[in-house]
């Protein structure tokens, strides 16, 4: 999974970046810091892999992984060449989701790119910008179709379908608030446009606002009132207790949670949007070599599924062997006891997989 990561300078961004990641993007209070696109691979965190590795006597973990793609900080008038201009917009275009940081607290110590703090404007100007730059590629895009469609009539309704789009983006509205035929979302989805891409706003706060996950910040409910607009997830982060997090070890986290009294971090809130924003779960395979989790949509067939762990796995499909993570736990992983009690099962290729499924795929090719 590939997620970008935007926002105006001195929101946050790279310090979240940073913290989330730890792979040392540069952070400074000052706009433009980011020159280029940072990338880090972050392990998506699910405390069910240690404890299968256990049972399973595994010699490795193999947790499921998150690409995050920090691009400078936009400006207004960024998709004409404001700033560090459009060009840095196309390192996002390939991601399957934008995480917008919002800055959501004052201080006289950051300087903010408009003078004062007003995320719902600041929003506002990113989601502006990141339709410029789609009205910009549809333009061409329409301009080719229209003339194509002269000897070719099926490119008449891909130049129809772009004059609706541009008609709905003139009015400053996003791709995604479209209602749209799965033909035409598939059709939508090959010209990679930044206002169709599903998003999180992480809504920025202080230590303070974060204890009540934003709900005494005026500014947070903003977001959260913006958001509902267009379906997209809000997230409450701090990104300097983020920052702090990231300095400790396992334990030493949980502890430092435990103080603030928080259940979860940021990061693991950001996955948690993620996955649910974009229908998304994870199945499991455990055994004496590797425990390791495999990321899918909701309700995808087994044999789907299987081709995740390899080609020949769905080509060569016979069935799953299928435990629930809850079940083969309770059974101390022990797989005599959980068929001794009825609880694995064996489903075809019309079974649809659950969040959970710890499996084991039979096929012969």
């Amino acid at each position: 999974m590939k997620l970008g990561i935007v926002g105006l300078p001195n929101v946050g961004k790279s310090t979240l970046f940073n913290a989330i990641t730890q792979a040392g993007a540069e952070c400074a209070n000052y706009p433009f810091c980011t020159i280029e696109p940072n990338v880090g691979v972050v392990a998506v965190p699910d405390e069910r892999l240690a404890k299968l590795a256990v049972v399973s006597k595994s010699k490795k973990i193999v947790p499921t992984t998150i690409n995050f793609y920090d691009i400078a900080g936009l400006v207004k008038g960024a998709s004409k060449g404001e700033g560090l201009g459009n060009k840095f917009l196309a390192h996002i275009r390939e991601v399957e989701a934008i995480v917008h940081v919002v800055r959501c607290f004052a201080s006289d110590d950051v300087v903010h790119v408009d003078g004062n703090v007003d995320p719902l404007r600041d929003a506002e100007t990113i989601n502006l910008e990141l339709i410029f730059s789609d009205i910009e590629i549809l333009e061409k895009r329409l301009h080719k179709s229209q003339k194509a469609a002269k000897t070719d009539k099926s490119l008449a309704l891909e130049a129809e379908l772009i004059q609706k789009i541009l008609a709905v983006l003139e009015e400053g509205k996003s791709v995604r608030t479209l209602d749209l035929s799965d033909e035409q979302k598939e059709l939508v989805n090959s010209f990679n446009l930044l206002s169709s891409k599903p998003v999180i706003y992480v809504a920025n706060v202080s230590e303070e606002d974060l204890l009540d996950d934003g709900t005494s910040n005026s500014y947070v409910e903003k977001i959260r009132d913006f958001a509902s607009t267009e379906d997209a997830e809000v997230v409450v982060i701090s990104a300097q207790i983020e920052n702090e997090i990231a300095q400790l070890d396992t334990e030493e986290k949980i502890e430092f949670l435990k103080d603030l009294g928080l259940e979860k971090s940021g990061l693991e809130k950001l996955v948690q949007a993620s996955y649910k924003l974009l229908g998304l779960m994870s199945f499991l395979t455990t055994g004496p070599m590797e425990t390791k989790a495999w990321t899918i949509k909701k309700d995808t067939p087994a044999p789907q599924a299987a081709g995740k762990i390899h080609s020949d796995i769905e080509r060569g499909f016979i069935r799953a062997e299928i435990v629930t993570y809850d079940d083969l736990m309770a059974s101390n992983g022990n797989i005599a006891s959980v068929k001794e009690k009825g609880l694995m099962r064996i489903e075809g290729k019309e079974y649809l997989m659950k969040d959970g499924d710890v499996v084991n795929f039979r096929f012969n090719v």
